[in-house]
């Protein structure tokens, strides 16, 4: 009885994982799908070295495309692992758990990637 506890906080905190990787990766898409569609207008009038890049970001400056590039690979993975781990956690082994932490630790590391 004592050990559900733990157990439920891991569950609360894992479900508020996914929506914030969830709201990372939605507008990161939203991001990547704005700029895709602002491209060819926006970078008309612009010299060589601007259009170097396939994708001109009319908001932000010239690293806006590797932050969202790099923001919805992180989302989408987090999401992933968010997903995985309630899995983990509802199981409950010991391995299983190993295995959660393990990938946790590559979401967390993609996610530091992305903050730059």
């Amino acid at each position: 009885m004592e050990s559900q506890g733990p157990k439920s906080l891991a569950l609360f905190l894992l479900f508020i994982n996914l929506l914030m990787y969830a709201i990372v990766a939605a507008v990161a898409g939203w991001a990547l799908n704005y700029g895709i569609e602002e491209t060819p207008r926006a970078a008309s009038g612009l010299s060589v070295p601007a259009r170097l890049f396939p994708i001109y970001y009319p908001i932000g400056n010239l690293a806006t495309g590797f932050f969202v590039i790099f923001s919805l690979i992180s989302g989408v993975v987090g999401a992933a692992t968010s997903l995985t781990g309630l899995q983990d956690v509802t199981s409950g082994s010991a391995s299983s758990l190993l295995s959660a932490a393990a990938s946790s630790v590559i979401a967390w590391g993609l996610t530091l990637l992305a903050m730059g």
